[in-house]
């Protein structure tokens, strides 16, 4: 830990690691409570996978891959949104079917282009120790776009989180900003690929906000959590992966999940003390 570091003040491309995976729990914290919250985690799943067709095409015609992802994101997350919202029977099997279609079409892009095309590979499994200065600007970018959604739109998404009936009746647009929901984890996910890839991507998008869900009553709580658990689990990962040079990515999401299984065994045990507190007090009554 002590050599990571201290390697830390000497190498640039640790720094860029660092603030890469700070970048990415911004994101993780400010749409990852509204994934647990609403239940769509097997549509951000979706959304995730869909995303290497949209890098496969980039890379294949010369452009820039996360434009292709973010790309192939929304167009993802849009159809996906209207697949749950007009089409509710069967909806996991068109989701299913999304899935599999954008991994396919993106496969079948990287066998034609030419040469290995190691950024993809690093793009599907995650590594962190490469983002380029570049890229740090697009996630920042991508950060401050959804904070600006998150800050402008926070009742409605709240609203369309917990109650879409009572929504409704308040006269919300649920369907338009169900759609943007989806849109804004879209663009989160695209910001999380180079941090751990897109394996793994919808853990490290779920288990911080899961894990604070557990310690608070309220979803500005649950984002103030998660947005410091992923801080803490990116910086983690990249201290306990250095020495051993073991890949980072799934390092900081075994760190994710054990947190949160520990998280979950201490909230059990704290409820279980209160019901047998609560079963005294009214014994003794």
């Amino acid at each position: 830990m002590a050599e990571f570091f201290t390697a830390l003040l000497e190498h640039s491309f640790l720094q860029q690691a660092l603030i890469a995976g700070l970048l990415a729990s911004i994101g993780c914290g400010l749409i990852g409570p509204f994934v647990v919250v609403k239940r769509i985690t097997f549509l951000a799943g979706g959304i995730a996978h869909s995303v290497l067709a949209g890098m496969g095409a980039a890379v294949f015609y010369g452009f820039d891959p996360l434009s292709g992802a973010l790309a192939a994101a929304v167009v993802a997350a849009l159809l996906i949104g209207w697949v749950r919202l007009r089409w509710r029977t069967g909806e996991d099997t068109a989701i299913g079917a999304l899935w599999a279609i954008g991994m396919a079409v993106g496969i079948l892009f990287v066998s034609q282009t030419p040469g290995y095309a190691t950024d993809l590979m690093s793009f599907l499994f995650g590594n962190i120790l490469l983002v380029p200065t570049r890229e740090l600007w697009f996630m920042a970018v991508l950060d401050f776009v959804l904070f600006v959604s998150v800050a402008l739109f926070y009742r409605q998404f709240v609203a369309v989180a917990f109650d879409e009936e009572f929504a409704r009746l308040r006269a919300v647009p649920v369907d338009l900003f169900y759609l943007l929901l989806l849109v804004l984890v879209a663009v989160t996910v695209v910001l999380m690929i180079q941090v751990v890839g897109l394996i793994l991507v919808i853990a490290l998008l779920t288990l911080p906000a899961a894990t604070a869900g557990q310690w608070t009553g309220t979803l500005a709580g649950m984002m103030m959590g998660a947005t410091l658990l992923g801080a803490l689990l990116t910086t983690g990962g990249l201290a306990l992966s250095y020495a051993p040079d073991i890949p980072t990515g799934p390092t900081i999401i075994l760190l994710a999940g054990a947190l949160y299984l520990l998280s979950a065994i201490s909230a059990g045990l704290r409820a279980k003390r209160r019901a047998e507190k609560a079963v005294r007090s009214i014994t003794r009554g």
